[in-house]
């Protein structure tokens, strides 16, 4: 029976393309050292887009972003790999001398060649497919316009981990790059929470073109209840975007046992108020 769950590297790729040229690459796959059989696999190309302001994948809609489909070119489609093994796909982008400028998105999908598993006499079973996503910009007059619209960091947080957020938008015709960083740190001691010596607090995120991405990122290591001081700065087309405030931490356990001792102090004084009445009625 065969249990491979396989990987492909790298996950995506760039290139510059210049029309009327043609360029090279690969991606690898991966057949685990625990694999108990041979991994027999089929490569597939598929368009590349994304759907609503969370980046859903969409992997079946052609548009004028997609027709590096139409120029990408596989030798050889099928293949198999050794437990512990691995084998290098290759493949060609020939782009048209007409090819219009901006970007162009494909995925070079890796899956179980199901036939070919059969005809040998393995089960196959838990294999997946995964998509190393080629990122392409073709020379010429791109259109390159967009704007950071939000900044978010909440005021109060019950929760944890702490999400901060961005709404960035592409209105050009090619792949943009987002900026992101964070700083944490302790409002009442000044300790800093983020960065920290693995995590220097930054990261990128790509805006593709006509589209508006919702992007989010969660905070941890924070304490469970007290107030941190939050920054985060956005660099996206030569703009930066500041946002800085100080966040309420308190969980809900603890608003709902802040209540309750309200309320039963605000009980205890009442009942002491009603006693020193009554004492005063019967003097």
């Amino acid at each position: 029976m065969d249990n491979n769950i396989f990987t492909i590297m790298p996950m995506s790729q760039r290139f510059t393309l210049e029309p009327g040229k043609t360029y090279s690459g690969y991606i690898t796959v991966v057949n685990p050292a625990d694999a108990t059989s041979d991994f027999n696999y089929k490569v597939s190309i598929t368009p590349y887009g994304v759907i609503g302001t969370e980046y859903e994948a969409d992997l079946a809609t052609t548009t004028n972003h997609t027709e590096i489909t139409k120029w990408i070119k596989i030798p050889e489609p099928t293949g198999t790999v050794a437990p512990n093994g691995t084998k290098k796909v290759e493949f060609t982008i020939t782009v048209p001398e007409n090819a219009a400028a901006g970007g162009q998105y494909a995925t070079i999908s890796v899956g179980s060649n199901n036939a070919a598993s059969q005809s040998s006499g393995v089960a196959v079973q838990n294999v997946f497919e995964m998509a190393s996503i080629i990122y392409g910009e073709v020379t010429g007059e791109t259109v390159r316009k967009g704007e950071i619209l939000e900044n978010n960091i909440p005021g109060f947080s019950a929760v944890s981990p702490l999400t901060v957020s961005a709404l960035i938008t592409n209105e050009g015709n090619v792949h943009e790059n987002a900026t992101f960083i964070i700083k944490v740190s302790n409002f009442f001691t000044g300790d800093v929470i983020l960065p920290t010596e693995d995590n220097d607090g930054e990261y990128s995120e790509l805006i593709m073109p006509e589209t508006e991405r919702y992007i989010t990122r969660e905070i941890n290591n924070l304490p469970m209840v007290g107030a941190v001081k939050i920054s985060q700065t956005i660099y996206y087309r030569g703009v930066s975007s500041a946002e800085e405030k100080v966040v309420i931490l308190c969980p809900i356990w603890f608003l709902i046992l802040a209540v309750f001792v309200v309320i039963g102090i605000i009980a205890t004084i009442v009942g002491l108020i009603m006693r020193h009445h009554k004492k005063k009625r019967l003097a």
